[in-house]
């Protein structure tokens, strides 16, 4: 399973690609980091596959490779960052040898689908997730989720907070932290913005500011400052825990689900979409209906700890089942508006 051209710069998040996608859409405009590599390479042939994937290759290399050896299909593969690829695709335009973009999140996907860069899928693939978990038009379908939680140290912390606005109270001043650059955190934000509206979602971030809430680079970081007692509680997705466990199973930190209804209780999901300049539709759509089979679910359970999203297969057994769980009536598409959390975010100083 070959790797496809070289890493480009990174960009730092999605408002990065929503910035691509305005002058894209206005001016035509192209960064041109990559543009060169990308432009010369040809569309898959027959029997091949090309896919650019946000999602990291410890995480799905080993699926990746399972798919080649069941269909017999060469895969050329492209890790990158999800918003980097977004963008390539869009630079790229009828030039792309994209044939799969495989997402990190919803937000980037719906992006792309305003952007009319993405074909729509058949009826059979939208119809095996749940309806909540694919683009209404067709154009994005999920293939695993992942529920916000706050982590804490049961040692420290007998009863954690059920909501994530109790978090600014004074009883856990200095004991929590976040990622305010984290892409998960900011569609969590994005989320508390949609559903609470902008002023009751900045009362929160000051709150928490004024609360000294201590900033971590991301969700592991959190994690690890659990267990290491630098703080009693974290902001991150669910299945960060059990990259801890599974090296040590004693390792001093749960999850706690809050917030039922409402932004706190946010499901994000990966996904897939087929970009509109391939030509390689059969190879991509066998490859999406791979990634729904109940062999690839189970993967997303038992290797990457994520919620399966179709082919009936069971979440891990230390988890709230995905159907018992009540996540907010918010269409995911919505997570694509980050511009106006990322201005509210510098504003209140949480970010820089």
């Amino acid at each position: 399973m070959p790797r496809l051209f070289p890493r480009c710069s990174p960009l730092r998040s999605v408002q990065t690609l929503i910035l691509v996608l305005i002058l894209a859409a206005g001016v035509g405009a192209a960064l041109s980091a990559c543009s060169d590599d990308v432009s010369e390479s040809p569309q898959a042939e027959a029997g091949q596959l090309t896919i650019y994937s946000g999602r990291g290759e410890s995480l799905v290399g080993p699926l990746i490779e399972r798919f080649e050896a069941a269909s017999g299909i060469s895969v050329r593969i492209r890790y990158a960052g999800t918003a980097e690829l977004a963008t390539a695709i869009l630079e790229e335009g009828d030039r792309s040898p994209a044939d799969i973009y495989y997402a990190q999140d919803a937000g980037a996907l719906a992006a792309l689908a305003d952007a009319n860069a993405l074909k729509q899928l058949p009826d059979d693939i939208i119809a095996a997730v749940p309806e909540s978990f694919a683009d209404a038009d067709s154009h994005w379908v999920a293939t695993s989720g992942r529920a916000r939680v706050l982590i804490y140290s049961p040692d420290r912390v007998d009863n954690p907070p059920n909501s994530v606005f109790d978090l600014v109270n004074e009883e856990w001043r200095g004991r929590v932290g976040w990622a305010p650059t984290n892409g998960s955190f900011q569609a969590f934000v994005t989320a508390m913005r949609q559903i609470h509206g902008d002023a009751e979602t900045e009362a929160w971030l000051r709150g928490m500011l004024a609360n000294d809430v201590r900033e971590y680079s991301g969700n592991s970081p959190q994690v690890q400052a659990i267990g290491d007692g630098e703080i009693d509680i974290g902001l991150v997705n669910h299945y960060y825990l059990f990259r801890f466990t599974a090296e040590d199973p004693d390792f001093p930190a749960a999850n706690h689900f809050t917030d039922a209804g409402a932004a706190g209780a946010l499901i994000n999901i990966a996904g897939v979409a087929l970009p509109t300049a391939s030509e390689n539709d059969e190879n991509a759509l066998a490859f999406i209906r791979f990634l729904l089979s109940q062999e690839a679910q189970t993967y997303f359970r038992d290797e990457t700890s994520e919620y399966p999203v179709a082919a009936g297969v069971e979440a891990r057994t230390e988890l709230i089942p995905l159907a018992d769980l009540d996540p907010p009536s918010l269409a995911l598409t919505s997570l694509a508006d980050l511009e106006g959390t990322l201005e509210l975010l510098r504003e209140v100083s949480a970010l820089p």
